[in-house]
């Protein structure tokens, strides 16, 4: 990762709330350094973050979650909100997360026990999403599922944590039905690229 330049450093919580209220782009907050969510793009050549695919996909996503834990006490949550990583300082924004814990409930400028996250994945994000980004996030005891989606191609893949505490990896393509076991939620895997353009190597 790369340090926002003529950014302020060694930020506590408090100072980078304050601080993030007055910049036009979201940043996380990683051992005291921000990092504009827009870095990895650049370093992968391609200064829009987001493409139509990556939004679309989050949004199919949203949608399903909040449908299906209606009236549950669970929310669903965009990527306007931050995930403090347990027991750090450091903040991150998924692309989309689902917290049913009550410790969450009494946050409002992020949550920290989410069961479930989403990203989805691009060019420029996916080794950090499958890396370092997971190994934080699977730091907090509450999550269960972590879904890495592809904006490219019919794929996704689901980090699970069984009973027993391991990380299974489930690779699912074309046909598959996709088990979350975190929210007691199967669908078809083509349930939310229905109407999609994909295109394979073109990815952000």
């Amino acid at each position: 990762m790369i340090a926002a330049k003529d950014k302020p450093t060694n930020l506590t919580p408090e100072e980078y709330f304050a601080w993030e209220e007055q910049q036009l782009e979201k940043h996380e907050l990683i051992n005291g350094q921000v990092y504009p969510m827009g870095i990895y793009s650049m370093i992968g050549g391609n200064k829009n973050h987001s493409t139509k695919n990556h939004s679309l996909l989050a949004a199919r996503f949203i949608t399903l979650f909040t449908n299906h834990l209606e009236g549950s006490g669970c929310d669903t949550a965009t990527s306007d909100l931050r995930v403090n990583i347990v027991g750090t300082n450091n903040y991150t924004y998924p692309d989309v997360s689902v917290t049913c814990g009550d410790r969450d409930k009494t946050t409002t400028q992020y949550i920290t026990y989410p069961c479930l996250i989403v990203e989805v994945l691009s060019v420029s994000t996916e080794a950090y999403d499958r890396g370092s980004k997971f190994r934080m996030y699977r730091q907090n005891p509450a999550l269960i599922d972590y879904l890495l989606v592809s904006s490219t191609s019919i794929e996704i893949d689901l980090y699970h944590k069984n009973d027993a505490g391991d990380w299974l990896i489930i690779n699912y393509k074309a046909g598959d039905t996709i088990e979350l076991k975190s929210i007691n939620l199967n669908f078809p895997i083509e349930q939310v690229y229905r109407g999609l353009t994909l295109e394979p190597g073109n990815g952000e």
